[in-house]
């Protein structure tokens, strides 16, 4: 959020198109690709379960930052010049008017992220960091289709529950009268 805060304005703006691209690039890449090879990367200095807390942090990076610069980038320049002409500074226009109307927007992004996030958390059982997909692995293997749809059905629940929970915090930090 920060990051996407920073990026749509004028001193920054020329670097939002990298920025975007990278993170474009990152989220295009196959999400276990993106887990196995920051295992193999940093395997000597960190254990399989904070490999895939930043490899699963990396991956839902995306949606955060886009919603963030499309709601700032959506925020009627009228509305910040009027609270710039009742005096108020580039960093009350941002946390007052900016921050207050692009909100709804951010957390569609933060809530789309959770829902990515958690769908992709069962491929981390590859690189031995545990989690809901070593039922499904394990279903697999032992040809136990039971355990392996139990596992998906789990993540399924967690997935959509993650959803339920992201839309309502989305409405709780709605600012009132939009």
């Amino acid at each position: 959020v920060p990051l996407g805060l920073l990026l749509p304005r004028r001193a920054f703006r020329a670097a939002a198109p990298v920025v975007v691209g990278i993170a474009n690039a990152g989220q295009a890449a196959p999400s276990v690709g993106l887990i196995v090879l920051l295992f193999l990367w940093l395997n000597d200095w960190l254990s399989g379960f904070w490999i895939a807390v930043i490899a699963l942090s990396l991956y839902g990076i995306l949606p955060v930052l886009r919603n963030t610069i499309t709601g700032i980038e959506g925020v009627d320049p009228t509305l910040v010049e009027a609270g710039r002409g009742v005096g108020m500074t580039t960093f009350g226009t941002l946390f007052r008017i900016e921050l207050q109307l692009a909100l709804p927007v951010i957390m569609a992004g933060v809530r789309t992220s959770l829902v990515l996030v958690v769908g992709t958390a069962s491929l981390a059982c590859f690189i031995n960091a545990g989690g809901l997909g070593e039922m499904i692995i394990t279903g697999i293997t032992l040809f136990k289709y039971s355990l392996m749809i139990s596992g998906a059905l789990l993540v399924a629940l967690l997935a959509l529950v993650f959803e339920w929970l992201g839309r309502v915090l989305e409405l709780l930090t709605r600012p009132r009268g939009i």
